[in-house]
């Protein structure tokens, strides 16, 4: 068994990391945990974000020397459990920083929250409930 505790990481490729930062920094309010500073030849770019001290973080890689286009899907999803409505200055925030409200691909997630596309396409859930 896994030791719930145990660090996890959530990486993906992205077409832009600025965009990508501006939606989950400057939108929704995590940290840059670390990210490359320099382009080094043969190596990927990186953006880490995530709260700080958590167990878990986003890895966004761009490699523009081989780029990925992403390919997400209407169930390839980040949910984050508010244990709340999510409040519209929120929804407003990420829309502002590159976001589109999207209806979800499952109706269980227009019940219980809210459903955004971030730059590269990728589903961020607001879910209103908490996670038990």
């Amino acid at each position: 068994m896994i030791d719930p505790t145990v660090p996890v990481r959530v990486a993906r490729p992205s077409r832009d990391l600025a965009a990508a930062e501006r939606f989950y920094v400057d939108g929704l309010g995590l940290s840059v945990l670390w990210r490359t500073t320099e382009r080094v030849p043969g190596e990927h770019d990186l953006l880490m974000v995530g709260p700080p001290g958590a167990a878990w973080h986003f890895e966004l890689t761009h490699d523009p020397e081989r780029p990925l286009e992403p390919t997400p899907t209407v169930d390839d999803l980040f949910v984050v459990y508010l244990g709340e409505p999510a409040d519209e200055s929120l929804i407003d925030r990420l829309i502002a920083v590159g976001g589109t409200r999207v209806p979800a691909h499952n109706p269980y997630w227009d019940e219980h929250g809210v459903t955004i596309t971030d730059p590269d396409g990728y589903r961020l859930v607001l879910c209103s409930r908490t996670w038990s």
